[in-house]
């Protein structure tokens, strides 16, 4: 398993706020994406740190049975093996607020040492992590943050604004590829994803939007209210035939959801529609939509190395549960994964304040698209 997520690739673009260092002998780049390994941090590192063996951290993703959280899950326990502490993977199967509070409820019950969470709604979990706080449990975020006042740190997957020129780049690179011209061609588009109340989701349609309409000005979202399918697997599927259906002459869908993105595919292959009748582009895991690439209907799409960061997202809640303290500028040294810096609140929300202590965010190193020549080099 760790041998598969090493296996991650540097997407090809500007990546200025890379802040987590690799190992020096990363595999070379397969083909469909450029080697580019941030160098790790020169900040100092903390060589005395307190041990997190024997800690216990309850890792709660949006919901159980998704590709994304439950890789995100097996990297999550590998790691925690070798680290010496216990993963208690504690979900629901339905991606809702009251559902994800009664989970964080029962976590704290049960007496674990810290949380580790990809909230469905930040607003709505907001009490119980504040709960949680107060009972003594550490709480991080992965995926999808929490209020910066409700966590410790977040492990992100890069800031809103390099994942949402992510997917642009896909998307124009999907263009191209059936003969449309992103720059001087009408572009008909629209957004498909969970909900507007998931954090990171909403962030990086947000930057997306703002990149489209500075760059691509003659692009035109036909629902700018967007499409939302819940992360349901069957309504994705019936949400995406009804964007087909609404707009059957479209250019260009964006699934930056991993539920959406399988599901909006099915509908299209539902309606006999190929990569050469639509661009369908977003972020879900090899996996879920080789089998799609291999039928001809997606031209690419994206991920980030889900396992590892589902276990750098517990490797810090127990390093914090352990009592170790950090500060913006501080390295955290992860074990078998890299240094990793401790970086401001405000690098993922603008204006967004940090403690002075044991607060902030930590970031993924590296992305990675995949397209028919580099998808099988992956297996997760």
């Amino acid at each position: 398993m760790k041998k598969i997520f090493a296996l991650f690739l540097a997407l090809s673009m500007t990546m200025g706020l890379a802040a987590c260092g690799g190992s020096s002998s990363a595999p070379a780049a397969s083909s469909g994406a450029a080697a580019s390994a941030p160098a790790a941090s020169s900040a100092p590192v903390e060589s005395s740190a307190a041990s997190v063996e024997g800690k216990t951290v309850a890792f709660i993703p949006k919901l159980t049975g998704n590709a994304f959280f439950e890789v995100a899950n097996e990297g999550a326990q590998s790691y925690a093996k070798d680290w010496g502490f216990t993963v208690e993977y504690m979900g629901n199967a339905t991606a809702g607020v009251a559902e994800q509070v009664a989970v964080i409820n029962q976590a704290v019950a049960s007496g674990v040492d810290a949380i580790c969470i990809s909230t469905v709604d930040a607003a709505g979990v907001s009490d119980a992590l504040k709960a949680a706080k107060d009972a003594g449990v550490v709480v991080c975020t992965w995926d999808s943050d929490a209020a910066g006042e409700d966590r410790a740190l977040m492990v992100s997957q890069g800031t809103p604004e390099v994942l949402g020129q992510m997917l642009v780049d896909m998307s124009v690179e999907g263009l191209k590829a059936r003969g449309v011209d992103p720059e001087k061609d009408e572009v008909t588009y629209c957004w498909h994803y969970s909900q507007a109340t998931v954090t990171d989701q909403n962030s990086w349609q947000v930057e997306g939007e703002k990149i489209i309409a500075e760059k691509y000005p003659n692009w035109t979202n036909v629902n700018p209210d967007n499409y939302y399918s819940e992360q349901d697997a069957e309504k994705s599927i019936t949400v995406g035939e009804a964007v087909l259906s609404a707009h059957p002459d479209i250019d260009l869908i964006i699934c930056n959801d991993s539920t959406a993105l399988p599901g909006q595919l099915q509908a299209a292959e539902n309606k006999g529609l190929t990569k050469d009748d639509v661009t369908i582009t977003g972020f879900a895991t090899p996996n879920a939509v080789k089998q799609y690439c291999s039928n001809g209907t997606i031209y690419n799409w994206g991920l980030w190395d889900c396992g590892i960061q589902g276990a750098m997202g517990c490797y810090v809640a127990a390093y914090l549960a352990a009592g170790n303290n950090v500060k913006v500028g501080d390295v955290i040294s992860i074990p078998g994964i890299g240094d990793c810096e401790v970086m401001a609140n405000d690098c993922l929300s603008a204006g967004a304040a940090t403690e002075a202590e044991n607060n902030g965010v930590v970031l993924l190193p590296e992305r990675a698209v995949f397209t028919a020549e580099n998808m099988d080099n992956y297996n997760f």
